[in-house]
């Protein structure tokens, strides 16, 4: 229309977005549709497998299914999932793919369109014209334009109509009264019902045992944990042992380490039987450990492992070997916290010669047990290793318990080395020790060796000294014998070579001899103890310490040959040694002594202690083999002393037992005079009329004492009864005194003190003899002289009280003065006699040991003794055998005696030593 302006009646074409919208919306409509069509036609399928799956879940929480065996539980489920699938598949064959039509038709009823609109939108116009078709495209788009909002709906799952016999409504309300009785254990039950070895919440745990057992280097009681939660502190390498019962699968245990590394050993646990479980886990490290069975956490515990260190080991001071001594201190100081089971030194040669193989000299040092901590000094006798005498530098080795090793740090030191006095053994051991240590060619040594044995001296008397150096020399100029085999065998050879030479070396045959039995039986018996101590507790058998009693019975005879060698050499030489035989015999004794102790140690498993002995014999044999005949003359004078000191020993002791006789009658005086007063005071009581039963305040606490059947003690005045108005009048208690001693008393006392002046004069003579002996007087004769004269003075005075007790303290002093002398002859009894078994050793009964070892062996015996010489509680003032509670005393006398004795330890003004007596006796009470 002309002017631009539309018709009244025209409507305006649809715009683009309009014409593409609803086909997308149709589209999306149709695809919603179809896939509830979908759901329709599988619900009669689905339904009895919601159904199986429901009754299942029931069952499950109500813990059916779990109380199946593993196996059975795990096939219902396989049998059940499988029917189920298999039905699916089975009738899902059958269910009607939604058609096209179908769709539509579900969007028209669910969006509410009337006239089928859907189906208007597929047809097609009668004629194919061009004008039909336009009008046909705008029917389309106005029937497009007046559809609304497209659904597809909800799908129609009917219950009722594939449920006919209404199985569905028990089930559902079952699930749910199900799900309520659960609570909250209803998503474990259901976890447990469709997995096969887990169990329910609440199932019954099953019955767990752990512990520890403590590593064998750590002895200790088993360590038990709790079976749900629990701490431990063990070393390292104890083994965590579980017992688990009731558990029907494998239970699981895992750890969580603390620190680096792995914290456990294999820990897969092994059954025992039906239900029952056990593994044993070696504890490498600190964790935390839970244990696990079913799905469940049973047990968790927290385990602290304390590592097994190395053994911390170092030096002392003063190792090495000093001068002039044969034997090389090794100081040592090592500890562990489990204890040590192994230590040794090893030892190497600072200046070796060049080409020689690398040599290590392993020193076993003996240690008793498994101390956890051990410090001391070994003084293992290497003069005859090659070394001897040269420079080394060592390391200490430790061994615990464990197998853990600890090393020191290096030091150096020199071998000790033994003394030999002939030229001729001091070339051999030269060259020895030349080709040892490789400073010397083999070959060179043995044309020294050769050239030696044409030199003046023993070898030029002695054939058994030429055979023995020409076979040395022909084992070292040998070609077919390896280099080192060459040495080795002539080493230890020369080694003997320079012994024999040096004990010929005064010409006697039968002192080398010997000497030469003395050494092997020594070595014999080392070798034995060793081997002893290597068996553990095999080497304690009956049989190994026959053995080791054998061969010391051969040393013990091969000794005594040589003392008699050295006495028959002191008799050539005109050294007058005073009783020689009971000098003998004393030696043979204190040997025996020396080996039964030895022997005892090795029984009982101190073999440390048993070496140390055999050490100390060892050094005394080396000292006897070094024995001159100066020594003899030595020997001889000292043994002149020794004879001295016992005789003033014996002497001390005649003093002792006399003055013991003087304070005997002291007290026999003061127990005549106690007696007195008591009968004294018996008869004042009896005149008043108080007999026994009488006033308790006005007795005296001495008499009360008595009653009780105690004696009163003699610092407390026998006559302290009440304070003044309370006790017997002045006039009375002066009557009670003590009476003034009788002609017979006083006769006793002037005698006593002529006596007690004698002992003082001899005391005096005794000490200036001791004084010119030793060279100093010990201050016990001082002591025990200034005692003496109290004692007379008091004799003089009449008062055997104070005499008695200067009495004691001259006794005492006495006492302590035969110690003092002890010591005194110790401290000089060493030197050249220290060689002769016994004299160092001591006595016995020969009449030869020294005095100080009789007093001692005098006091073992004597045992428990009081100065006088009797056992501890007897005399006077003891409980003997008149002391006891009378039977006639009531209890209630004896209870209103003790009210009377508090009463008075409660009056501060009596006086001050009834109140310190009163107080320790009431004190226990």
């Amino acid at each position: 229309m002309a002017g631009g302006t539309a018709h009244p009646q025209e409507r305006p074409a649809p715009s683009g977005a309009a014409l593409t919208a609803f086909p997308v919306r149709l589209a999306a409509a149709r695809h919603r549709a179809r896939n509830v069509l979908w759901i329709e036609g599988v619900w009669p399928v689905v339904l009895p497998v919601l159904g199986l799956l429901a009754a299942y879940m029931i069952a499950g929480l109500l813990g059916l299914p779990q109380g199946l065996p593993d196996i059975v539980h795990a096939v219902l489920l396989a049998v059940l999932a499988g029917g189920a699938v298999g039905w699916v598949w089975w009738r899902g064959r059958r269910v009607p793919a939604p058609t096209a039509e179908g769709g539509d038709r579900r969007i028209e009823q669910a969006s509410g369109l009337a006239h089928r609109p859907l189906q208007t939108l597929g047809d097609r116009p009668a004629e194919d014209g061009a004008g039909q078709r336009a009008l046909w495209r705008l029917h389309v788009e106005r029937t497009g334009q007046g559809i609304g909002a497209l659904r597809a709906g909800w799908p129609r799952l009917s219950l009722t109509a594939h449920d006919p016999l209404r199985i569905g409504f028990v089930l559902v309300p079952a699930l749910l009264l199900a799900l309520l009785w659960a609570g909250g254990d209803a998503p474990g039950r259901l976890a447990s019902a469709f997995w096969p070895g887990l169990d329910a919440p609440g199932a019954p745990r099953p019955h767990i045992q752990a512990w520890i057992t403590m590593p064998a280097y750590a002895p200790g009681a088993p360590v038990f944990l709790d079976d749900r939660a629990g701490q431990a502190t063990v070393p390292q390498g104890a083994v965590l042992s579980i017992s688990v019962t009731d558990l029907r699968s494998r239970p699981d245990l895992r750890a969580s380490a603390t620190g680096g590394g792995p914290a456990v050993g294999p820990d897969r646990f092994r059954p025992l039987g039906s239900g029952s479980w056990s593994v044993d886990v070696p504890l490498l490290g600190s964790a935390s450990l839970t244990l696990r069975g079913r799905g469940r956490s049973l047990s968790r515990w927290n385990v602290t492992v304390l590592p097994d260190a190395a053994p911390s080991v170092a030096w002392g001071a003063g190792a090495g070997g000093g001068r002039g001594e044969w034997r090389t201190r090794l100081p040592y100081a090592a500890r562990q916290a489990y204890g040590i089971a192994a230590l040794r030194a090893e030892l190497r040669l600072v200046h070796g010669g060049d080409g020689v193989p690398v040599r290590v000299l392993n020193v076993p040092i003996p240690v008793d047990g498994h101390p956890k901590e051990v410090t001391g000094t070994a003084t293992p006798d290497l003069s005859a290793d090659p070394w001897a005498g040269e420079e080394v530098v060592g390391r200490l080795v430790a061994t615990s318990t464990s197998g853990r090793v600890g090393q020191s740090p290096e030091a150096r030191f020199r071998l000790g080395a033994r003394l030999f006095r002939s030229p001729v053994a001091k070339a051999v051991l030269d060259v020895r020790r030349r080709v040892a240590i490789g400073r010397e060619s083999r070959f060179d040594g043995a044309a020294d060796l050769t050239a030696l044995g044409e030199t003046p001296g023993p070898f030029q008397t002695n054939a058994g000294m030429v055979l023995n150096l020409a076979s040395a020399a022909a084992q070292m100029d040998s070609h077919d014998m390896p280099d080192r085999d060459a040495v080795d065998g002539a080493v230890g050879q020369l080694w003997y070579l320079a012994l024999d030479i040096e004990d010929n070396r005064q010409g006697d045959r039968a002192g080398a001899q010997a000497s030469l039995d003395v050494r092997a039986a020594q070595e014999a018996v080392a070798a034995q103890l060793n081997h002893m101590r290597q068996l553990g507790d095999q080497g304690q058998s009956a049989g190994e310490q026959a053995e080791l009693q054998r061969r010391m019975e051969t040393l013990r005879q091969a000794i005594m040959r040589r003392m008699q060698a050295l006495a028959q050499q002191a008799l050539q030489a005109h050294t007058a040694i005073p009783n020689l035989p009971g000098l003998t015999q004393d030696g043979d004794r204190a040997l025996s002594r020396m080996m039964q102790q030895m022997q005892d140690d090795a029984r009982n498993g101190r073999s440390a202690d048993a070496m140390q002995k055999l050490q100390q014999m060892e050094d005394m044999l080396e000292r006897m083999r070094n024995a001159t005949p100066q020594d003899m003359a030595n020997l001889a004078r000292q043994m002149q002393a020794r004879q001295q000191a016992k005789e003033q020993g014996e002497a001390l002791q005649d003093l002792i037992r006399r003055q013991s006789g003087l304070l005997d009658r002291s007290q026999a005086r003061l127990d005549r005079a106690r007696r007195l007063r008591e009968q004294q005071d018996a008869t004042r009581r009896a005149v008043r009329g108080e007999g026994a039963d009488g006033d308790l305040s006005t007795m005296p606490t001495a008499e009360l004492l008595r009653q009780l059947g105690l004696n009163p003690s003699p610092e407390m005045p026998d006559g302290s009864a009440a304070p003044a108005g309370q006790g017997t009048p002045p006039a009375q208690a002066g009557q009670a005194e003590q009476q003034p001693p009788g002609p017979e008393e006083t006769d006793g006392q002037h005698a006593d003190r002529a006596v007690q002046h004698a002992l003082g004069r001899a005391l005096g003579e005794l000490g200036q003899e001791f004084k010119g002996l030793t060279g100093k007087a010990p201050s016990g004769f001082a002591d025990a002289e200034g005692a003496m004269k109290e004692a007379r003075t008091a004799l003089t005075d009449g008062h055997d009280g104070v005499a008695a007790d200067a009495q004691r303290k001259a006794l005492a002093d006495l006492q302590k003065t035969g110690q003092q002398m002890r010591q005194s002859m110790k401290g000089s009894g060493g030197g050249a006699g220290s060689f002769f078994p016994g004299f160092a050793t001591g006595s016995g009964s020969g009449g030869t040991g020294t005095p100080e070892d009789d007093a001692e062996s005098e006091d073992a015996a004597k045992g428990d003794q009081d100065p006088l010489g009797r056992k501890t509680g007897e005399g006077k003032d003891g409980l003997d055998a008149d002391t006891h509670v009378p039977d006639t005393i009531s209890r209630e006398r004896a209870r209103e005696i003790e009210q009377e004795l508090r009463r008075r330890d409660s009056d501060r003004t009596r006086p001050r030593e009834e109140l310190d007596y009163l107080d320790r006796l009431l004190k226990p009470f």
